[in-house]
């Protein structure tokens, strides 16, 4: 046997199933097949009621062009499919708004890009609402804490040697700014004289117990 040969002849048993698939063309849905893309959708990724309507209702949609199916009906299933998941606890987007507003903040994104993103993904504007307000209840200067951890990553402002901080300073605010901050708040992180000064600011913020950020 040749070395790679079992790899190789996989690979193109693969590929060819994909092929296979794509001349076929999409499947004719019903209520059970929904249901199951559904439970498998959840499984692997995760997410909103509002995404998965948007998966679920490709596929009616591309039933209803490739054979004739009522996409009404197809629309009656996906509700009934999408309230049997929460009734069941599969589906939860309270818990998916607090997970991914915390995870988005965390990666140094102020509440009002964090609320955004929570509307890209589909979530309804109560979750994104609850999600958002505890976030900023739990912190006590929400923005300032992520404009810091972002600039720390990115290595902007205060966080860059010292002979480069001048020449790069209004494309470090630049950065900043694109991320949703305030200009206040974007001028204070870039011209602070070191992280010290910040972690300094943040702790004062926190003592303060300053609601909604500073």
């Amino acid at each position: 046997m040749i070395p790679g040969m079992d790899e190789t002849a996989d690979s193109g048993q693969k590929g060819r199933k994909r092929e296979d698939r794509k001349r076929r063309g999409p499947k004719k849905v019903s209520e059970k097949y929904l249901e199951r893309v559904a439970l498998w959708y959840l499984d692997r990724w995760g997410g909103s009621s509002g995404k998965l309507r948007q998966v679920l209702g490709r596929r009616v949609a591309a039933s209803a062009r490739a054979h004739g199916t009522d996409p009404d009906e197809g629309r009656r299933w996906i509700e009934a499919i999408v309230m049997r998941l929460q009734e069941g606890g599969l589906l939860n987007d309270r818990l998916v708004a607090e997970s991914r507003a915390r995870s988005h903040h965390a990666k140094g994104q102020p509440l009002s890009a964090v609320a955004r993103r929570l509307r890209q993904d589909g979530l309804p504007d109560a979750e994104i609402e609850a999600a958002v307000t505890e976030l900023a209840e739990d912190r006590a200067a929400p923005d300032l804490e992520a404009a810091i951890t972002y600039a720390r990553r990115r290595r902007l402002g205060p966080y860059r040697p010292e002979v480069e901080r001048e020449a790069r300073r209004e494309r470090d605010m630049a950065a900043l700014a694109r991320r949703g901050f305030s200009y206040d708040l974007v001028r204070r992180v870039i011209e602070a004289e070191g992280p010290e000064a910040l972690e300094e600011l943040l702790e004062e913020a926190r003592d303060l117990g300053a609601p909604g950020g500073v």
